[in-house]
């Protein structure tokens, strides 16, 4: 798209953006998807720009705080869990969900977990732990990928559902396990069967021996939010249980959406 055709808040946008600055973000994000760190040459490849450009960024990032280096491989920095954990703080749904992933827990016995879009990828913003707390069970500030994790097929199928071909095109789906599934028309199929049922089922798809199902969070305009959900062992959690799981992750999904103003006729 054109200067000429742009939106002209966009355009107005685009006019101050300072290009090595967009780089420096372009480099936390890759980081953050990349937590085995990354060489200088391989986030210059990536990102297209100049080796000496993307070592004057790392750089500084790395006097900042903002990368560590380990190993010749560049990481985030600790200066992220500081900003991360007050951006955790402010978030509204996030404060909300927690005595509700609290009653998610006591009723299922399993642990819950809130969920919430970023960059194409599922970011857990808070986990409230069972009896039963499992090693697979991802932590705050972990990033999903959207093919093969509970919250993250909620985002594919209620968010991106007309531009799975790009994402997956974007980022080829990873197999995790036997179960993951990486063919596009399966993707496509299992995003259609989460909007139809109002749920979604990674069934051993990130982690062996470990299903999780997710329910949508919709805002005060329809649109979705977040998602809440439970992981557990596949010892607990058997294929007989998910209607009884799907009902209680979706009841109390609901009074989440009904908290910040959701009220079903969005």
């Amino acid at each position: 798209m054109s200067a000429l055709t742009q939106r002209p808040d966009v355009a107005t946008g685009e006019r101050y953006v300072i290009p090595n600055l967009r780089n420096a973000c372009r480099i936390l994000k890759l980081l953050g998807r990349h937590p085995e760190g990354l060489k200088v040459a391989d986030l210059a490849r990536m990102l297209k720009v100049p080796v000496t450009t993307t070592l004057r960024i790392t750089t500084t990032l790395h006097l900042e705080g903002f990368v560590r280096k380990q190993d010749g491989r560049f990481k985030p920095g600790p200066m992220l869990i500081q900003l991360g954990s007050a951006a955790l703080a402010a978030t509204e749904v996030r404060v909300l969900a927690l005595p509700l992933l609290q009653k998610l827990t006591a009723i299922t016995d399993e642990t819950s977990h809130l969920a919430v879009p970023c960059d194409e990828r599922s970011l857990i913003v808070a986990v409230q732990d069972s009896a039963h707390p499992l090693r697979a069970a991802s932590r705050p500030g972990f990033l999903a990928e959207l093919h093969c994790s509970s919250t993250g097929k909620v985002f594919l199928a209620f968010l991106h559902q007309r531009d799975i071909p790009g994402i997956l095109t974007r980022e080829p789906p990873t197999r995790h396990t036997s179960n993951t599934m990486v063919d596009l028309r399966e993707i496509q199929r299992e995003a259609d069967l989460t909007r139809e049922r109002g749920f979604s089922l990674d069934n051993e798809e990130f982690n062996a021996g470990v299903r999780c199902l997710a329910a949508p969070v919709f805002s005060a305009d329809g649109s979705v939010v977040a998602a809440l959900g439970i992981t557990a062992s596949t010892l607990r959690f058997s294929l007989d249980r998910i209607p009884e799981i799907s009902t209680k992750v979706r009841a109390v999904a609901t009074e989440l959406s009904q908290l910040i103003g959701y009220n079903g006729s969005a």
